[in-house]
């Protein structure tokens, strides 16, 4: 790409990390709360960041940006290992999945891991991570021959939207073919979730990443998505829920109401939904916060959906769309901006940093190709 298409590209990988980053952190707080409840506190919606409770101050990260940045971890040392000449080996990312159900089950750094994310002291609290994830991740750890390994698909039929919520990073991978990132995006998910929705509801959201990344509209965006869904078997719960989103977004009013006939978004496809419902309904760069709290001030699963707009948002509009309030203050913002230039680093200028330069550059330590 040339430079001004490349400055574009890193202001929408940054636009999308952040964008989760803070979605998630704006529905955060009232997960599990009552619509009706969240709307009589917030009569216009969640539109700052506000107290969680004991451990959890606003601007509060959940597990959904926690998975999000190991994800793109994962791909950046994916991208430094196929210097072997192995291929972008996806299987890596699970790799990083392993190493963020660390976080979730040691106090600190244990300094058995190498890399530098695990390092980061903050990422080690639990904060309401999925049982699924945690349960599939922990038997693909045990290395059984009755249970998956590393690389196969989980033994489950969960369709929860921890799958989803973390494979946004995928579609911001420049230069590979969107039914490959679909695909990829559907393989990452599936190492914890293996329902056909689980899994395929995160092929379409890397699909959607990607096309906005190419300059597409949002409809635009979501008509070739919905094209490479439909080549799936199991698609139609999904693109059920895309088309009933797009339906809703033309002929409903923008509210709390209309969210919740397209369910709770616990499940994959009602928090895809829900976030393209919203980003529909509010789709220009100034109304980025109007989209954010529509998404998070329902009954459901609020920092999933609130993440999953963000991220969209973020890869349509960039960076610099994003409300600054919000940006200064979500946790881990120096982490997560430094994670999206390393990603934007690897994807351009990776052989200057391994590569040809030979295989213990300062990067190798940085990112390990496993």
């Amino acid at each position: 790409m040339n430079r001004e298409a490349e400055e574009t590209w890193r202001g929408r990988v940054r636009g999308c990390l952040l964008g989760g980053a803070i979605g998630d952190a704006l529905g955060g707080p009232v997960e599990f709360q009552d619509g009706r409840a969240i709307v009589a506190k917030y009569p216009d919606g969640v539109r700052e960041f506000v107290d969680g409770g004991p451990g959890w101050p606003p601007g509060t990260i959940t597990d959904d940006t926690q998975m999000t940045l190991f994800t793109v971890e994962g791909l950046i040392r994916a991208s430094v290992r196929s210097d072997r000449g192995t291929g972008f080996t996806v299987a890596v990312v699970q790799h990083a999945y392993d190493r963020w159900l660390d976080t979730q089950t040691l106090p600190g750094p244990s300094g058995e891991r190498d890399g530098w994310l695990q390092g980061e002291q903050w990422l080690y609290a639990r904060r309401a991570p999925g049982n699924t994830c945690l349960t599939a991740l922990t038997e693909a750890r045990k290395g059984e021959s009755r249970i998956p390994q590393f690389g196969e698909l989980a033994v489950n039929d969960s369709k929860g939207c921890g799958g989803v919520m973390r494979v946004a990073p995928f579609g911001l991978l420049p230069r590979f073919p969107a039914a490959w990132l679909f695909d990829s995006a559907v393989d990452a998910a599936g190492y914890t979730h293996g329902h056909p929705s689980g899994r395929l509801a995160s092929g379409a959201l890397a699909a959607i990443i990607h096309e906005l990344c190419q300059n597409a509209t949002l409809d635009e965006a979501l008509d070739r998505a919905t094209a490479l869904l439909v080549q799936h078997e199991g698609h139609g719960e999904t693109s059920t829920a895309l088309a009933l989103a797009r339906d809703l977004a033309a002929t409903a009013p923008a509210g709390p109401v209309t969210v919740e006939r397209l369910g709770g978004g616990w499940v994959a496809e009602e928090a895809l939904a829900i976030a393209v419902f919203a980003a529909l309904a509010y789709p220009e760069p100034d109304q980025v916060l109007d989209a954010l709290a529509l998404a998070v001030t329902h009954s459901g699963d609020s920092d999933s959906t609130g993440a999953i707009c963000g991220n969209i948002l973020g890869a349509l509009h960039g960076e610099t769309a994003l409300p600054a309030e919000l940006v200064f203050a979500v946790e881990g913002r120096s982490v997560i901006t430094t994670l999206a230039d390393d990603f934007a680093l690897e994807f351009t200028q990776g052989k200057r940093l391994h590569g040809d330069y030979g295989p213990h550059t300062a990067w190798r330590s940085r990112y390990p190709g496993w």
